[in-house]
């Protein structure tokens, strides 16, 4: 068996909290992998392969007893390491042989992520930006799903150039005068991914983009006095369906009843690129001597680097039972 192909040994979120009750488990599907998230008798989330060891059935149809997750066809209990606690009718049952495939799991910044890999513990958490650990700060989000492969739908996040012409009557409209202007490309390498900023004319613009490893972007919008933060993680369902977690931290306007403006404005933009990126053939980025670039290209050509010296041909592989 084949987990998290070209997408193994990284963190990523797959889901929001909000998403994950404590009495009922959550289906998610990551790099072609099926999972089932639950919350244990603590509330603390677990993550299992969606693959009942005993027939093979999908644990997600199941039920929560005591913490555990329940098997649907025959009653099998797994505990959040997987390890099988009950199978009933048979109490003389070599439980400690029986278990299900466990992968890390954390909760973070109003997100549950997981680790793809199995039998291996990751070096540390994931890593968020300050803004998103809800300090003083109101977060909100939702997901949405594109048909694209992940890749492209990440570079999309990192591309400036494109703002406007895709985004001219939103994010992109102040750029639509300046277009004779020479745009340059800042990066700045950080222990977690890269800054990205950019520059017309030789003078730098406000605001900066973060490429956090492996699939996240952060966009730090300029208000005076104030912080906006636009997160977006693109986490792949499989090779032609990407799941878009989109966020917005806030240190003002921060009623619940505001949530559904920025939702909005967030989804319109949202809306605005996924035509454009879904029409990208072939899906999955290629190697960059197989498309035309130029200089402005600096981030996503960095991005696609990175995707295929540190995570294409990799996969995860169950340990021997």
């Amino acid at each position: 068996m084949i987990m998290f192909r070209d997408f193994a040994n990284v963190w990523t979120p797959v889901a929001f909290s909000s998403q994950l009750r404590a009495t009922r488990p959550l289906r998610v599907q990551v790099a072609g992998t099926p999972l089932v998230l639950f919350r244990d008798a603590r509330g603390t989330p677990a993550a299992l392969l969606d693959r009942c060891p005993h027939r093979g059935v999908a644990l997600s149809l199941g039920s929560l007893v005591d913490g555990c997750l329940q098997c649907p066809f025959h009653g099998w209990r797994f505990d959040r390491s997987g390890q099988c606690v009950h199978v009933p009718w048979n109490p003389d049952a070599p439980r400690a042989r029986l278990n299900a495939l466990a992968v890390p799991a954390h909760e973070l910044a109003g997100m549950l992520w997981i680790y793809t890999a199995i039998g291996t513990a990751a070096a540390g958490p994931p890593s968020v930006h300050d803004t998103l650990l809800g300090r003083g700060t109101r977060l909100t989000g939702f997901e949405m799903t594109w048909n694209t492969h992940w890749t492209r739908a990440m570079e999309n996040m990192l591309d400036w150039p494109h703002l406007p012409f895709v985004h001219r009557r939103s994010i992109g409209k102040e750029l639509v005068p300046l277009l004779s202007e020479r745009l340059d490309t800042l990066i700045e390498t950080q222990d977690w991914g890269w800054r990205i900023r950019t520059a017309l004319r030789g003078h730098a613009r406000p605001g900066m983009l973060d490429f956090r490893r492996p699939n996240q972007m952060n966009l730090h919008i300029p208000v005076p006095g104030r912080t906006l933060t636009l997160a977006v993680a693109c986490v792949p369902v499989d090779e032609r369906r990407t799941r878009l977690l989109l966020s917005a931290a806030r240190d003002f306007a921060r009623s619940p009843l505001l949530d559904p403006f920025f939702n909005r404005a967030n989804r319109r933009i949202a809306a605005e690129d996924r035509a454009i990126v879904e029409s990208s053939d072939p899906p999955e980025i290629p190697p960059a001597r197989e498309e035309r670039s130029v200089r402005t290209d600096q981030a996503t050509l960095r991005f696609r680097a990175y995707y295929y010296e540190e995570l294409k041909d990799t996969a995860a592989r169950p340990p021997p039972r």
